[in-house]
């Protein structure tokens, strides 16, 4: 392979197949305006193209809550060694390779914790927009902390017009016309519209970069000018090209650096440090890497379930935000999970290097390769009589992480499985003659 070749093919964040994974529930289009929702329900009930969702993925809205909200004084158990040796060996020889923490919920009284490498830091791709997620309600509970009708009305009402911080990216949005109930699959061009609500789907469900990058300009603006939030364009555009890129600098880390140890959590293992395009990076300078921990990523997602990140509706909308509802990838797409309700989200990042008898692909880079997934399992979706929160952060060369990633899907969920066992149906004598 040539050295130019081997640059172009250097990095590739967060890369997500072009049909995948969608979240928020299907039932949600009446609350949120949130289009690409609305064409999900009409796809799966048959009145539009597209695919229909799997059992675990038809969950209301309301269905959708926070499990936890009566233990916030939870925090994460000391390892339980017996548990971390079984998962351990979930992990065979690639265990050196790994960062990975299992929290079994599913008897909150008595949770149980495995950790391998917790302290594992690497950078996390796109698992990282769910600190632009987290920046942006911040801002919005700091704006108007008693009054979370008006947060709707803003990320509903608000429209957002996408500029040059959207570009570049190859993520492809889902973009539903309701009117004439058709669905268009493309990038994100200078121009297109859609709410704030939408914005904050687009980049978690699609993993949009683009969209990632114009809800965290939504979420500076938001911190910058307070109730006086939206301001008109031509302001929007004069604001980031007079203001120095020094005070640029601290208002992106008053927006998305001290949301994190707000919420009780570590900058020095969680941190989003730039925009995800490259246009964002030229305007704004983050001022700072880009990283996380299987641990730090676990108090994140437990700190959502127990309604502790911001406060309770922030961490509400934020797991609807990840909950899958459409095609499932990488570690979420284990078959063992098609019953289950799964809040997902994950990132990669790979490069590759010239090395005789190798062939780079995705995800599967011989000079970096790294794989990275959160997601909170309540199995059956209907019952969730099994409720687990696993991190995984990984760097195994040479070999498909996705794969990997979804093989451990299937793995972790036989292991809970095991360890909370169903309940025994009771023999039903018949009736005695008479």
């Amino acid at each position: 392979m040539k050295p130019i070749v081997q640059l172009m093919l250097f990095t590739l964040l967060a890369l997500q197949a072009t049909s995948a994974l969608h979240a928020y529930p299907i039932d949600g289009y009446a609350d949120t305006g949130i289009r690409r929702v609305e064409g999900a329900r009409l796809a799966h009930e048959g009145l539009a193209k597209g695919g229909k969702q799997p059992p675990g993925a038809l969950l209301t809205t309301a269905q959708v809550d926070l499990r936890l909200l009566d233990h916030k004084d939870m925090d994460l158990p000391a390892p339980d060694p017996a548990f971390t040796a079984e998962l351990l060996k979930l992990l065979g020889d690639n265990a050196g390779s790994y960062g990975v923490a299992v929290l079994d919920l599913s008897n909150p009284e008595k949770p149980r914790y495995a950790e391998h490498r917790g302290d594992y830091r690497q950078n996390v791709g796109s698992v990282g927009k769910l600190i632009v997620a987290l920046g942006l309600f911040q801002a919005l509970a700091d704006t108007w902390p008693d009054d979370t009708g008006q947060r709707v009305r803003v990320l509903r009402d608000t429209r957002v017009t996408a500029d040059e911080f959207s570009q570049s990216d190859h993520h492809k949005l889902r973009i539903f016309d309701v009117e004439n109930r058709k669905l268009i699959r493309r990038t994100m061009r200078i121009g297109d519209q859609g709410s704030l609500w939408e914005y904050l789907d687009w980049t978690l469900s699609v993993s949009s970069n683009a969209a990632a990058a114009m809800t965290m300009r939504e979420a500076m603006l938001l911190r910058q000018y307070g109730k006086d939030y939206p301001p008109a364009e031509q302001e929007i555009e004069r604001f980031f090209k007079e203001t120095p890129g020094k005070e640029l600098t601290a208002l992106f880390q008053r927006t998305f650096f001290e949301p994190i140890t707000r919420n009780g959590l570590d900058l020095e293992k969680l941190r989003q440090g730039s925009f995800f395009t490259r246009q964002g990076k030229q305007r704004v300078n983050g001022g700072g890497n880009s990283y996380g921990t299987a641990r730090e990523l676990m108090r994140f997602m437990l700190r959502m379930e127990q309604g502790r990140l911001v406060d309770e509706f922030s961490s509400r909308q934020i797991k609807r935000l990840l909950y899958m509802t459409e095609r499932r990838i990488r570690y979420a797409s284990a078959p063992a999970l098609r019953d289950a309700a799964v809040y997902f989200k994950s990132g990669s990042l790979y490069s590759c290097r010239e090395e005789e008898g190798f062939t780079c692909k995705p995800y599967a880079g011989n000079r970096k390769n790294y794989m990275n997934s959160v997601a909170i399992i309540e199995s059956p979706a209907a019952e969730r009589r099994l409720h687990y929160i696993a991190t995984l952060v990984s760097n195994v060369l040479r070999r498909n992480s996705a794969v990997d990633h979804q093989t451990m899907g299937t793995r972790i969920q036989r292991l809970i499985e095991k360890a909370n066992p169903a309940p025994k149906a009771e023999a039903v004598n018949p009736s005695p003659a008479p």
